[in-house]
């Protein structure tokens, strides 16, 4: 099965948070053994923000069926009982700041004197290295430097707060490419390897298109004709106030879109400006004032015109396209979960308590 292409893959896990945690997570929907390796505390995400039954939920919605052992890795004892689990892994991810490994005597050098072959990876903020890498840090700081949280903005040009951890969550996927990367490697040479990932230099990476347009035109905000400058290319408002999303780019979406809403007058201005001084814009803003959010929706699904909702996350696990596919579900406690692949939302077990198979992996040792 596609849910088992990881299987025999035991990975262990010092990560806390979010950005380390998604990712193994992500690692174990596709069969990989994840054994997360937290404080005697547990996890700081267990602590924090919203809680359920007494546990933060960043903490819950990270780390289904993972295992937990809780050790002080400033303890000698424990950290040669992690040393000998070592030699039974085939990735260790990590994301403390850059030395604290070294400090506990985890880092890669030591570790793959255990492991000759292990994978190993590091989540930092700026890199391992230079004046940047010792600084603390977190996501709003990665898109800040570099250059995503400014293609946010409010019609006054003011950047906007971002409600969701983006880069902490390209980071993350990020980790997961370069471990199946190394995985790969490994299956074809017999090496393994250490990586550090940079969450600054990964959120970087995605304004490569950006990057090039400016140099090319000056332009900051990217390709013009995705920014909202289209009247076939944008979001609208409904008469009650919820707001859809027109993707009609193609001239046959355009077409569509034009015919089901009996304004084939309309045909010829498909890349006109979204503008006050285009009537065909103006009009386009009054006919879907015209109509409630349910009545777009219902078209959206019915024409094949690029036209979606704007859902609000807790109208997601009833919308049809996510019932139809359980990409949506609950765990065996009854916390909704989203699937990381479409097929991995069968028999997930919920996140673990702090050190609850400490005793099965690390007292026999």
């Amino acid at each position: 099965m596609i849910g088992k292409l990881l299987e025999g893959i035991r990975i262990l896990d010092f990560t806390n948070y979010l950005p380390g945690p998604y990712a193994t997570q992500r690692l174990a929907d596709l069969g990989a053994e994840v054994i997360k390796v937290e404080p005697l505390a547990g996890d700081p995400a267990r602590h924090t923000g919203v809680k359920r039954d007494g546990t933060g939920v960043v903490y819950l919605a990270n780390n289904h069926g993972k295992m937990s052992v809780a050790v002080d890795l400033k303890d000698e004892g424990d950290r040669d009982k992690i040393l000998s689990l070592v030699e039974g892994c085939d990735v260790i991810l990590e994301s403390f700041r850059p030395g604290v490994m070294s400090k506990f005597g985890l880092d890669y050098e030591i570790v793959k004197q255990y492991k000759p072959d292990v994978i190993y990876c590091s989540i930092t903020g700026y890199g391992n290295h230079g004046r940047w890498s010792k600084l603390g840090s977190h996501d709003i700081n990665y898109m800040a430097l570099s250059g995503m949280l400014a293609q946010f903005k409010d019609n006054s040009g003011r950047p906007i707060h971002p409600s969701i951890t983006i880069a902490d969550y390209f980071g993350s996927m990020a980790a997961c490419e370069m471990v199946l990367a190394l995985l790969w490697k490994k299956e074809r040479s017999g090496l393994g390897g250490y990586h550090s990932i940079s969450l600054t230099e990964v959120a970087a990476s995605f304004m490569g298109t950006h990057l090039l347009i400016h140099q090319e035109t000056g332009e900051e905000q990217g390709i013009t004709l995705l920014n909202g400058e289209l009247i076939s290319y944008g979001i609208y408002e409904t008469k009650d106030g919820r707001f859809l999303a027109l993707g009609a780019l193609e001239n046959k979406f355009w077409q569509n879109f034009c015919v089901a809403v009996d304004r084939e007058e309309w045909l010829d201005a498909h890349f006109s400006l979204r503008r006050n001084s285009n009537p065909v814009s103006v009009e386009m803003e009054k006919l879907f004032a015209e109509r409630t959010f349910e009545e777009w929706t219902r078209l959206s699904q019915e024409v094949d015109c690029c036209l979606t909702p704007v859902l609000e996350v807790g109208e997601l696990p009833s919308y049809p396209f996510f019932q139809e596919n359980n990409s949506i579900f609950h765990d065996e406690k009854g916390s909704v979960k989203v699937a990381m692949h479409r097929w991995s939302n069968n028999g997930v077990k919920p996140a673990p308590f702090v050190g609850e198979h400490t005793a099965r992996l690390l007292d026999e040792l």
